[in-house]
């Protein structure tokens, strides 16, 4: 019998090989990058639930892993009567997607040496000499100047209007139409106007959300001597093929932008203020904070030159050194928080947030990955750590903070296989 068991023990063996083989093949059909395909099967019911909801009409979903396109599927439709099913052509209002962009353009120019992050703005923007500080005791001299780091961190004492801490500064920001809201506002005007107007905060006091990069992108047009839009288009979106990334929509494109769902009460009062069926110039100017449309497919390649460290195609645009100087937390001990788009447990570096640590925040992620989101409902999220890039694109102002981490918790809720361990 011992010898009977011994001579079935090598068939026995060579079985073995053959049923790993077979499981093998049956998990890696389940999965993609390390995502499980039934996993990303959820986002159809979970998208139609939001409809449903009111979050939005539809939206867009990407996902990526190792530099491939692992997930790109839309949902819903892009218009308020249903009848145009969404597609992954769809063009969505960018909003403060815009920013990450405009301070990318910023750090090739000081990679240039055309400025340096510590420079005073007033080099360039004379207009703004004369600003003061408002404090509950009056208005204060600045006790030092604005740099260009302030502007890309959003340490630079400027606001937005509606969440300004003053009433009086958002009367001023009101009244002299600082954000361009009741129309077109010439680039030069801005910036005497913004002269005019006290800051809420010392620079470099306060972390708090503002139009400093639209100033940033006025900045930038004065170092480069070129518009803002030409500057983009040269050095991002252009050689990036960003083909469908521009600052307005022509009557070729109108037929694809996604409408934002009509039941949002700031659907009307902000599409009337972006505008974006003219062209912003030579009445007004480009926003380097908000101006800015786009496709996920476009998107994605910018994100994703981000997430290789500056390189995209073959070309490079950042070295991966000013990458990781972007996407490292500049805030330190200052006050303030981005939560209110991120939720906790982000700092802020140069034109994106930044994770701090594992746990504190509301969705998963990893340490050190950065995102950013806008206004209408799109954001983005780039883990470094897990060699990801998400996009999602909606346009259901309303909903935007819990549609966003709607869809982190599914990006990461599909990722069975982490490279993290």
């Amino acid at each position: 019998m011992q010898r009977r068991h011994l001579a079935l023990m090598p068939a026995g063996l060579l079985a073995m090989p053959a049923i790993a083989t077979a499981q093998e093949a049956e998990r890696s059909q389940d999965l993609v990058q390390g995502f499980s395909r039934a996993r990303l099967a959820r986002f159809q019911p979970a998208m139609a639930r939001e409809v449903e909801r009111g979050s939005f009409n539809g939206c867009v979903a990407l996902i990526a892993r190792n530099g491939q396109i692992i997930h790109h599927e839309a949902y819903g439709h892009q218009d308020n009567a249903r009848r145009v099913p969404m597609t992954r052509e769809a063009i969505f209002l960018l909003a403060s997607m815009t920013k990450p962009i405009t301070s990318v353009a910023a750090m090739m120019l000081v990679e240039e040496g055309r400025m340096k992050i510590g420079d005073p703005i007033t080099q360039w923007l004379p207009e703004l000499r004369e600003l003061k500080v408002m404090t509950r005791d009056g208005e204060v001299p600045l006790a030092r100047p604005i740099t260009v780091q302030d502007l890309l961190r959003h340490s630079s004492g400027f606001v937005y209007a509606a969440s300004s801490p003053f009433p009086r500064i958002r009367e001023m920001y009101e009244e002299l139409d600082i954000e361009a809201r009741r129309g077109p506002v010439p680039a030069d005007e801005m910036l005497r106007r913004l002269g005019t107007v006290p800051l809420a905060f010392q620079p470099g006091a306060q972390f708090f959300y503002s139009i400093s990069t639209d100033v940033l992108g006025l900045l930038l047009q004065r170092v480069a001597g070129q518009p803002l839009d030409q500057l983009i288009a040269e050095r991002l979106t252009r050689p990036l093929g960003m083909t469908d990334t521009v600052w307005w929509v022509d009557a070729a494109r109108r037929s694809r932008v996604a409408e934002s769902i009509a039941s949002d009460p700031l659907s009307t009062p902000m599409w009337n203020s972006y505008r974006i069926e003219q062209n912003p110039v030579p009445a007004g100017h480009f926003k380097g904070g908000a101006g800015l449309v786009g496709t996920s497919a476009d998107y994605f390649r910018f994100a994703q030159m981000i997430a290789n460290g500056g390189s995209f195609e073959g070309k490079r645009y950042l070295s991966a050194p000013t990458v990781n100087w972007m996407l490292s937390d500049h805030m330190g001990s200052m006050g303030g928080t981005p939560q209110a788009s991120t939720g906790p447990g982000y700092g802020f570096g140069l034109g994106f947030a930044v994770r701090r640590e594992q746990g504190i925040s509301v969705a998963p992620g990893s340490p050190g990955d950065a995102m950013w989101a806008g206004a209408w409902g799109t954001s983005f999220t780039i883990d470094r750590a897990e060699k990801l890039v998400g996009v999602f694109m909606a346009q259901g102002p309303s909903s935007r903070m819990h549609t966003r981490m709607v869809f982190k918790n599914m990006v990461y809720g599909a990722m069975v296989e982490s490279l993290r361990g």
